[in-house]
Parts: C-alpha cells; sequence; structure tokens
C-alpha cells in the first residue's frame, strides 16, 4: 500500500472515531434525566423510603420539624465518625422537633443492620435501594447532609465530613420557630 493510501485510511478511521464519539455525546445528553442541582432556598424533593423496622417516611410528614437528612454508605471513614455525634445531638434534639434522616446508598439489608447494631444509632436509617433518592437531591460524595427547616426548604448543603460543634449548630439551624 503506498503512502497516499495509507493516509486517506487513518484519515478515515480518525475521522469515523470522531463522529461516533460526537453522536454518542449528543445521544447521552439527550437522552439522560436531567436533575437540577439543589440550592439553598429550593423545596426539598419529596420521597418515601422504608426504614429498618419497615416503617414508611415520606419528607412531606416531616413538615413543622427541622429535617437533618444525612446520606451515607457503611464503607465511608468520615461517616463513620460523624454517626455517634449525630446520635447523641439526635437524641438530645428529637424533642424539639428535629428529625434525622440517615439515607444509605443501595447497601443490603444486612448490612445496613449490621452497621446500626456495631454503632448502636437510634435515630432512622433508610435505604435507598434504586438510588431515586440520591439522584434527586444530586448527592456526590459521601457523606452529605441537607439541611431542611420547617417548611420543607434546603437551609443548607454540607458536603464531607462534619465536626462535633458543625453538628450541634446545623441542628440549631433548623430548629422549628
Amino acid at each position: 500500500m503506498d503512502k497516499k493510501k495509507r493516509r486517506f485510511l487513518m484519515r478515515s478511521i480518525i475521522l469515523i472515531v470522531l463522529f461516533g464519539a460526537i453522536f454518542f455525546t449528543v445521544y447521552t445528553t439527550l437522552t439522560q434525566d436531567k436533575n437540577e442541582v439543589l440550592k439553598i432556598g429550593d423545596n426539598a424533593p419529596n420521597f418515601t423510603l422504608v426504614d429498618m423496622h419497615g416503617d414508611k417516611h415520606n419528607l412531606e410528614e416531616y413538615k413543622g420539624q427541622g429535617v437533618f437528612l444525612n446520606f451515607w454508605g457503611s464503607w465511608c471513614k468520615p461517616c463513620e465518625r460523624e454517626f455517634p455525634i449525630i446520635d447523641r445531638y439526635y437524641n438530645e434534639y428529637k424533642e424539639k422537633d428535629i428529625q434525622v434522616l440517615a439515607i444509605n446508598i443501595a447497601e443490603s439489608d444486612f448490612v445496613v443492620q449490621n452497621y446500626i447494631d456495631r454503632k448502636g444509632l437510634t435515630f432512622p436509617v433508610l435505604i435507598d435501594k434504586n438510588k431515586s433518592v440520591m439522584e434527586a437531591y444530586n448527592i456526590n460524595p459521601l457523606p452529605t447532609t441537607v439541611l431542611i427547616n420547617s417548611e420543607g426548604t434546603i437551609e443548607k448543603i454540607i458536603t464531607g465530613e462534619m465536626k462535633e460543634q458543625d453538628i450541634k449548630n446545623y441542628m440549631e439551624l433548623i430548629l422549628p420557630d
């Protein structure tokens, strides 16, 4: 094969690959679900999930209370460090209409229940089995905590690990009037 034919063949292959990549990008962009990125002041998307005791939790049922919505995984070391502190403040603030809902991202009931038992957690732990709540809230990375006020509005979104004083301050932030 002479030089001109090889060059033509190489250019043709490169063009085919480029057109394929452009087609794939356009196709995936047009067909993917569009979830808006949530921000402070937005209404928190409603959801219903079941906790480890089989009780259903619908976010709208917590209107009038502050909700400390924590997304986590059992493999997450910052989550592990936060949970004892969150649990302690949950027990202190639950009488003041603060609710903690810990949403595990798609792990098995067995793994989550083992984790709860090991840590002695007392707040409701829910499993987002199909990641629909995680997607609605655009959660990435773990841990992420969404603070929701008594009107159902997002007050703050915290990504990453929280320290003890932060957790206390955040619970204070969402105290109902």
